[in-house]
């Protein structure tokens, strides 16, 4: 139909319950100012599947960590890419979109990242460290994350039972004592805004962040490795001892935007990019990632 508008699947749990963040929030104001440019509708995770054919295009926000819904995650991706559906961000992700399999792979790469080793057989690799973090290499939201004595860290592969490195489910890195922690928010290949927590302590107490050149050199390293085309992304950062950078998690299925921690005039300069994007996206302007 001519002018038609196109329709979108707003993909958000309203009820999720997060520590220190109100994600039905910032959805809300999020999908209100959308409206102005798209049919919407909002949708639980767990309904994706069985909505997204009668619409343009499926867009992923702050549906909550997959491990709740992991069947119905997984239906919803096999479906998509059988059809041939446009998901907002694009299911190429090789970052959090895939698991944590990618902290091993920039790792071993060489990239600026917190050591990362998934087997008993590479704890040698590791920094010597009085602390060491253990979490699930499906984990989202610190769920399952733990921090492990260093004296206690040959009990994940030995011990009576079979040790929980050898079941390749879980990542060990050092427990790094850093200065603060830093977010870089890209929309397509674009930097919109950093965000930062002066108190180790207090990871979503946020204030904006003044990103220097070599900030966004460290930044746009990972999303040009993602390579993902279009959609937003977090690079999630802490700033070392030695005053360089690491990379904590690179958030490509549904980051947290903490838009509630800019001005105005910071909100409404991403919700412009963001939906120049969207509609890029869903009209096709731009080659498919």
């Amino acid at each position: 139909m001519p002018g038609a508008r196109p329709s979108l699947l707003y993909v958000t749990d309203l009820a999720y319950q997060a520590r220190g963040r109100r994600y039905c929030d910032e959805d809300i104001h999020l999908a209100s100012r959308l409206r102005a440019h798209f049919d919407l509708a909002l949708c639980h995770p767990l309904d994706t599947a069985a909505l997204m054919d009668g619409f343009d295009a499926v867009v992923v926000r702050n549906s909550g960590p997959v491990l709740a819904y992991r069947h119905a995650y997984d239906a919803f991706r096999a479906r998509a890419l059988a059809t041939g559906a446009r998901v907002y961000n694009p299911l190429t992700g090789k970052a959090d979109m895939a698991g944590k399999q990618y902290l091993l792979d920039l790792t071993a790469a060489g990239f600026p990242v917190i050591p990362t080793v998934d087997r008993a057989e590479d704890l040698h690799l590791l920094p010597s460290a009085e602390r060491y973090v253990v979490k699930p290499k499906l984990g989202a939201d610190s769920l399952g994350l733990r921090i492990v004595p260093g004296d206690r860290l040959r009990e994940l592969a030995t011990g009576d039972r079979l040790g929980e490195l050898a079941t390749g489910e879980i990542l060990v890195q050092p427990c790094v004592d850093f200065a603060y922690e830093v977010s870089f928010y890209f929309v397509d290949d674009d930097f919109q805004y950093a965000l930062y927590a002066p108190d180790p302590g207090r990871r979503w107490e946020l204030r904006p962040y003044q990103a220097t050149a070599a900030d966004l050199e460290f930044a746009r390293r990972f999303v040009d490795w993602n390579d993902l085309g279009h959609g937003i992304q977090r690079v999630d950062a802490c700033r070392a001892p030695d005053g360089g950078l690491l990379l904590v998690e690179l958030e490509d299925l549904n980051p947290y935007l903490s838009l509630d921690a800019l001005p105005e005039e910071g909100r409404d300069a991403f919700v412009t990019a963001f939906t120049a994007s969207l509609g890029r996206f869903v009209r096709g302007a731009l080659s498919p990632a």
